[in-house]
């Protein structure tokens, strides 16, 4: 029984807010450059820093949209008549944030981002088409200016990214690791089982908080899922506080998670009923 529940213990992680209590075995993370293209394949826009022409070395912001390619260079379609096209024609050099998407009353720095840093160029004619095709296919309706002769695309070339996944986890990814890592398998499922198991396995989500170490939890969510395991927001009568949870095995599928959900469920289940015994007839010999 203690073999079985300290194999469960190592499948857990608490965030850096929890300071108390006994220190946890590290659980698997996707690496902070696949967290970054996964982040990057959710968005269809962000916010890109160029430096001004009109007040040499002074940044400036504007709304992006943008298209993604194979290797994470960014797709571009700009106006000549956009300040950040001029700033561009001046200084190609250029950084792109993207953020998640906000979530309920969760602070937003806590929330994942990701600053991508490079040079842009011009793309030139042997590609338009091919361009041209993947950027309509993120953004459709671009279809009605794409070939207006004032608009044009152009390529930014991630050389380097600093990823922050929330509180305390944070790090630069090279080129090489951005443009080689893959988006997470679970990202266009990642939405749905966030739902679904919010709303339908509240009493889940408790249990497993308290199989964990977590004394008396009121309210567990989870907020984020990848293919090695899952985050928790657990809230208790003193507190909040982040926990990440190892599937037993790599999930890669929607219904891989559940198979995982229903295994780790089930033995924390067990392990509670086990407990309960313990007590029990701890009760009933004195």
């Amino acid at each position: 029984m203690a073999e079985a529940q300290e194999k469960s213990r190592s499948r857990v992680r608490r965030s850096h807010a929890d300071t108390d209590g006994p220190t946890r075995p590290q659980v698997p993370l996707p690496s902070h450059a696949e967290q970054a293209r996964t982040l990057v394949s959710q968005a269809s826009e962000g916010s890109l820093a160029t430096l001004s022409h009109r007040r040499p070395g002074d940044p400036f912001v504007s709304l992006m949209p943008f298209a993604e390619e194979e290797d994470g260079s960014l797709l571009l379609l700009v106006s000549n008549l956009a300040v950040h096209t001029r700033n561009l024609d001046a200084d190609p050099r250029a950084s792109l944030l993207v953020r998640e998407a906000e979530a309920g009353d969760r602070d937003p720095l806590g929330l994942a981002r990701v600053t991508l840093v490079g040079g842009t160029a011009r793309v030139g004619a042997p590609e338009l088409e091919m361009v041209r095709s993947r950027y309509l296919d993120r953004h459709p309706n671009a279809r009605y200016w794409v070939d207006f002769s004032d608009f044009s695309f152009r390529r930014m070339r991630v050389e380097e990214a600093y990823y922050v996944g929330g509180f305390g986890v944070m790090g630069w990814v090279d080129g090489e690791a951005y443009a080689t890592a893959e988006p997470d398998p679970l990202r266009d499922a990642a939405a749905g089982i966030l739902e679904h198991v919010n709303e339908d396995h509240v009493d889940a989500l408790l249990l497993l908080a308290r199989h964990a170490g977590i004394e008396a939890p009121e309210e567990a969510r989870m907020t984020g899922v990848d293919r090695l395991g899952f985050n928790l927001r657990v809230r208790t009568e003193e507190r909040v506080q982040g926990l990440r949870l190892a599937f037993p095995g790599e999930a890669r599928t929607g219904a891989r998670v559940r198979e995982c959900l229903v295994a780790m469920v089930g033995e924390a289940r067990e392990s509670q009923e086990a407990q309960e015994g313990e007590a029990d007839a701890g009760d009933a010999s004195r």
